[in-house]
């Protein structure tokens, strides 16, 4: 009997297999060594961010943004609202954004703030804006996930997280 006679053929699926436990040890591997290093799965930042005319854009037509400037009920949420001093309310939201996990601020100026927050193991990335409007005296705000058709509410969550850090402060 020769040397290929008495080796065992390795099966497709098992090298399949292989390549999958491969694949997934080295995800999970950059996922701890690295949180903050984009995926594949980031996506790219969408070109319609920003204000325009005092308005944030409008939602995409999926179920995985939220704003306070929309009329649609799955989409709308209410502004954060707050008391005091206007020029007080972007800082000390940025500073509350600051502190969530796995969050980037992109810009901030006085009457406008971007962040992008991202997804501890698949690294998904959301964009997070908000505008002041002081005369009304609250802070619009849009957040959406940049792929995906569904977020399972993430960016509801997290606004009402904002909400409740913010609401009880004295501006």
């Amino acid at each position: 009997m020769t040397n290929t006679q008495t080796a065992r053929k390795v099966s497709p699926s098992r090298i399949f297999l292989i390549a999958a436990l491969v694949f997934i040890i080295g995800w999970v591997a950059m996922r701890l060594v690295a949180p903050e290093r984009p995926t594949l799965l980031a996506g790219s930042r969408p070109a319609n961010l920003g204000v325009e005319a005092g308005q944030l854009a409008p939602c995409p037509p999926t179920p995985n943004c939220v704003n306070s400037q929309s009329n649609l009920p799955s989409q709308a949420i209410p502004p954060l609202t707050f008391q005091g001093n206007p020029d007080q309310a972007l800082p000390q939201i940025e500073n509350i954004v600051k502190k969530l996990d796995r969050t980037r601020i992109i810009t901030s100026t006085d009457r406008y703030l971007y962040a992008q927050f991202s997804s501890h193991w698949m690294g998904f990335v959301d964009d997070v804006e908000f505008v002041l409007n002081p005369e009304q005296k609250w802070v619009d705000v849009r957040s959406a996930s940049r792929l995906g058709e569904s977020d399972l509410g993430v960016n509801r969550q997290r606004v009402e997280e904002i909400r409740a850090k913010f609401s009880p402060l004295e501006l």
